[in-house]
């Protein structure tokens, strides 16, 4: 079982960047998908890395905002947001899956995620 901690949330300012960190031991074995949910809004994908290749999904909706990344010294996958929006705040999550068969597939699907970490608030507001 992976222990997923999420950290760099907080208040940020509309145009602002936020980088946002997900760590577990072991994470470098998993796909890592982050994902975002807003009150009375449904949990999206906002981006995902593969655990091996380095492939990487961005789903439309980011509007290529969002860019992820590990260091895998570090057991860490980040989430890069940029020109932040108040659209963006929502609870960001860091979830792992330890087969996937594509990343995109797992980032359009949050429910095929194995696990996931409390999450981090993210709010953007002037």
């Amino acid at each position: 079982q992976l222990q997923i901690v999420e950290s760099g949330g907080g208040l940020v300012q509309p145009g602002g960047s936020l980088r946002l960190s997900c760590t577990a031991l072991g994470l470098n074995f998993y796909a890592i998908g982050w994902f975002r949910q807003a009150p009375g809004k449904e949990r999206e994908g906002v981006s995902c890395i593969g655990s091996s290749d380095g492939a990487t999904y961005y789903p439309d909706s980011m509007e290529g905002r969002a860019t992820i990344s590990r260091d895998n010294a570090k057991n860490t996958v980040y989430l890069q947001i940029n020109s932040l929006k108040p659209e963006d705040t929502a609870i960001y999550y860091c979830a792992a899956k330890w087969r996937a068969s594509t990343v995109q597939a797992m980032c359009v699907d949050y429910n095929g995620m194995d696990y996931w970490g409390k999450g981090t608030l993210v709010t953007v507001s002037s």
